[in-house]
């Protein structure tokens, strides 16, 4: 009996992305097994621990890594770092900042809301978020000026859709806050192909999702130098207590570590652009839809698809119709930010062909019945 069975689970074919509500990613049989054994055995957490912080750090090219529960724990880690550093009586006494700088600032456009909002992650730590810019863009003499006071922290964000306004220079942005003698850190949630990359911007700690598209189990990793590291894991004595990660999250991500190193990272993006490819091959004869493959703007290795609605011809708009696809069985989840632009975005990576043959044999079917 599957679980869908078991917990009577509507079925759902994931053309959203690494999305959490839907379960974020699938983990191999591999990454499946090692959490399985994990959690048969007694292990010593810290010498887990260890070796994350060795793979992540030969892995990435940081000085140092952690696993902590998620990239928003590891945020609030983080910002309790800044504030009380390795300082017993600081860590214990947070989210009360007490006399401590507390000020961390951060880009308008980069303080989203991805199911709650990310200054809120600042605020558990006792921090108090500064906005530099506004929705439309930021300048680095913008962020240089809101870095003026009496501030803790720098926080930058990637993500392919989430981000507001034009785009801020990583490395400028970080060379900022180091003028300002303020360590920097890059929420990176899904940019783990991009990781060596968003370290050699000079970020202080990079902060990336391991649930995502690694698949492991639930657990966010952090990579940078050896002191930001440490001074993050000291808060595990404190709030990052109740962000510490499991046994079976560390090994599943030692685990999906290992299978990245052996991927054939070109073949895998060639085989995920010719998927992408294909389908909006296909979909080019729907009516009302213009279907195009676009790269992820954010510099992941992958393409979506978008189509783009014409109302007048397809009977539908992108919104009723995203509705029409996730209210069918299975349900088929697709990106929804920008259906305001009529355009559904669909992410294939995980998907196998059967699914993906759903997916245009429903759209098939709703356009002629609405076309």
């Amino acid at each position: 009996m599957s679980l869908h069975q078991r917990f009577a689970l509507t079925p759902v074919i994931n053309a959203a992305g690494t999305f959490t509500p839907l379960g974020v990613s699938r983990s191999s049989l591999a990454i499946r097994e090692a959490s399985a054994q994990a959690l048969g055995e007694f292990l010593m957490v810290e010498e887990l621990q260890q070796r994350a912080s060795a793979a992540i750090a030969g892995w990435s090219g940081a000085e140092a890594g952690a696993v902590v529960h998620c990239v928003a724990g590891a945020i609030t880690m983080a910002v309790a770092a800044a504030i009380a550093g390795e300082d017993a009586a600081s860590i214990a006494r947070l989210p009360d900042a007490g006399e401590r700088p507390s000020r961390v600032v951060l880009p308008a456009g980069h303080a989203v809301d991805y199911g709650h909002p990310i200054v809120q992650d600042i605020r558990l730590a006792g921090g108090v978020p500064v906005l530099a810019g506004d929705d439309d863009a930021c300048s680095i003499d913008q962020l240089e000026q809101a870095l003026a006071g009496d501030d803790v922290a720098c926080l930058l964000l990637v993500s392919s859709r989430l981000v507001r306004g034009a785009v801020v220079d990583l490395s400028a942005a970080v060379a900022a806050a180091h003028r300002r003698g303020v360590p920097a850190f890059i929420d990176g949630a899904a940019q783990d192909m991009r990781l060596p990359a968003l370290l050699g911007t000079g970020a202080d700690l990079v902060l990336a999702s391991g649930q995502k598209y690694l698949a492991s189990p639930t657990a966010g990793l952090v990579a940078g130098n050896t002191q930001w590291v440490r001074a993050l894991r000291a808060q595990e004595r404190g709030i990052g207590r109740a962000m510490k990660p499991t046994k079976e999250a560390i090994v599943g991500l030692l685990a999906a570590i290992d299978e990245r190193r052996g991927l054939d990272a070109a073949q895998w993006a060639s085989e995920q652009a010719r998927k992408t490819a294909d389908f909006v091959e296909r979909c080019a004869g729907l009516p009302g839809i213009l279907a195009e493959s676009r790269p992820d703007p954010s510099g992941m290795p992958i393409s979506r698809a978008h189509l783009r609605v014409t109302p007048a011809v397809a009977g539908t708009d992108a919104t009723r119709l995203a509705a029409a696809l996730a209210d069918g069985s299975p349900s088929i989840r697709v990106m929804a930010h920008r259906l305001a632009d009529e355009e559904i975005v669909l992410e294939l990576v995980p998907l196998e062909p059967a699914e993906i043959e759903a997916i245009i044999t429903r759209l098939e079917a709703l356009l002629a019945r609405r076309g």
